[in-house]
C-alpha cells in the first residue's frame, strides 16, 4: 500500500544524502521525493522505479528564494562540508550553520510536519574545536526556534562509505571500523563510526508519519 508523504531532501549528492534518497525512493509512505541540487543528476544517479524522484537545481547561496519547495510533509538536510573542501572557516559555516539554519527558517514558514538534520556526536557551543563548535551552535539555534514542528539532530560519530574525496579522518575510520565497532560499547557507543546507511535509516525513523 503506497502513502501519500512528500519528503525534501537538501545535499542528496553527499554520503548520508545518497543513502537516505535511496530508502526514501523505495519507502512506500513516499508518494514524491523532492531533491534541492547544485548541478542536474544524471539518469543513473538513483535507482527510481517508480518514478517518486524529482530533482530541482538551485543556487543555495539564494536558498531562502526557493522557500515554496519546502511545502512538504518531511525535510531530511545532509548539508555539510569540511574545512578543507570549503577553504576557510566562514565558506564552511555558510554551508554547515546558514544553509542548514535557513532550510529550517523556511520548513517553519511552510509548516513541515518534521525536520531532521545531520549534526555531529560532541557537538557543543562552547567547545573548543571549530567544527564542533559550529554544529552546536547549530542545534541551539534551530532547537529554540518557535513554531518549528518537531525539530531533530542526528548526531553521528565517523561517516563510513565511499566517498567521491578522500578525507583523511573517515579513511582512518573505514580501515579499523570493525575494530571500533565492537569496542566501543556501552556509554562509548556513540563513538562507533556510522555506516551511511545507518545514519539514513535513523533519520527516516525520526520522522512523524
Amino acid at each position: 500500500m503506497s502513502g501519500n508523504k512528500t519528503a525534501l531532501v537538501l545535499g542528496a549528492t553527499g554520503l548520508v544524502g545518497r543513502a537516505l534518497v535511496q530508502q526514501l525512493l523505495k519507502d512506500s509512505r513516499y508518494e514524491q521525493v523532492i531533491c534541492l541540487v547544485r548541478r542536474p543528476l544524471s539518469d543513473r544517479f538513483f535507482d527510481d522505479p517508480d518514478k517518486k524522484l524529482t530533482p530541482i537545481v538551485i543556487d543555495f547561496a539564494a536558498l531562502q528564494d526557493y522557500q515554496g519547495y519546502f511545502s512538504v510533509d518531511h525535510v531530511y538536510c545532509c548539508l555539510g562540508t569540511t574545512l578543507k573542501a570549503a577553504g576557510s572557516r566562514a565558506a564552511f559555516r555558510k554551508v554547515d550553520f546558514e544553509y542548514v539554519h535557513i532550510a529550517a527558517q523556511l520548513a517553519r514558514a511552510q509548516r513541515c510536519q518534521s525536520f531532521v538534520w545531520i549534526s555531529s556526536v560532541g557537538a557543543d557551543a562552547k567547545s573548543k574545536h571549530f567544527y564542533l563548535r559550529v554544529k552546536g551552535e547549530l542545534e541551539n539555534a534551530i532547537m529554540r526556534m518557535p513554531q518549528l514542528n518537531h525539530a531533530v539532530a542526528v548526531r553521528p560519530s565517523l561517516l563510513l562509505g565511499k566517498r567521491e574525496e578522500s578525507r583523511r579522518l573517515e579513511d582512518w575510520g573505514q580501515r579499523f571500523a570493525p575494530v571500533l565497532r565492537r569496542l566501543l560499547v556501552g556509554r562509548l557507543k556513540k563513538y562507533r563510526p556510522a555506516y551511511a546507511p545507518e545514519v539514513a535509516s535513523k533519520m527516516i525513523q525520526l520522522h512523524r508519519f
